[in-house]
């Protein structure tokens, strides 16, 4: 595995005009990745709405969505059907092998997919595809994958970052 050199913020906006897809991880991208448990055992999870209103402006914008996560909460599920997202998946053991799916399904090429992830069961999606990208509280590892680190943390307001370039970039 080789290190990925940093696009310059100019540089990867012109990237982003080829993504057609944006995936994304759920804990540590779309929350901050802690865990909170209820006195029943109940397990929730911390949304950030403005990553959500980033979403909705980048699918509006023509960008495809997706959400892959190995987490099996049902708290995914919902947040993806109340943003309008088709294409969620949980309990996701091989996501490279989901994300093709998607792709074949949606007549997308992986080099046209940019994904978020921040953990190691990230790294194989992101040798894979066009455009990989990771937040700037994500682990060591991930970062050496990706062109591009946002300047947010996770659940934090990075998604919002890369979907307000994307819908810029698409406008």
């Amino acid at each position: 595995m080789s290190i990925r050199e940093k696009l310059s913020p100019r540089d990867f906006k012109e990237k982003l005009k080829s993504v057609k897809l944006l995936s994304l991880d759920v804990d540590g991208i779309l929350t901050d990745g802690g865990l909170y448990y209820t006195e029943t055992g109940d397990e929730l999870r911390k949304f950030n709405v403005k990553d959500g209103m980033g979403m909705k402006k980048a699918r509006e914008a023509g960008v495809e969505l997706c959400i892959i996560s190995a987490s099996t909460t049902n708290a995914i599920q919902e947040r993806g059907k109340r943003l309008g997202i088709p294409h969620v998946y949980t309990g996701a053991k091989n996501k490279i092998e989901i994300l093709q799916k998607i792709c074949d399904e949606l007549e997308i090429s992986l080099d046209n997919v940019a994904h978020m992830g921040d953990d190691l069961n990230d790294i194989v999606i992101m040798e894979k595809i066009g455009t990989p990208i990771t937040v700037a509280d994500a682990v060591e590892e991930v970062k050496e994958q990706t062109i591009y680190i946002t300047q947010k943390c996770g659940g934090q307001g990075a998604v919002r970052e890369v979907c307000d370039l994307l819908v810029k970039v698409n406008s």
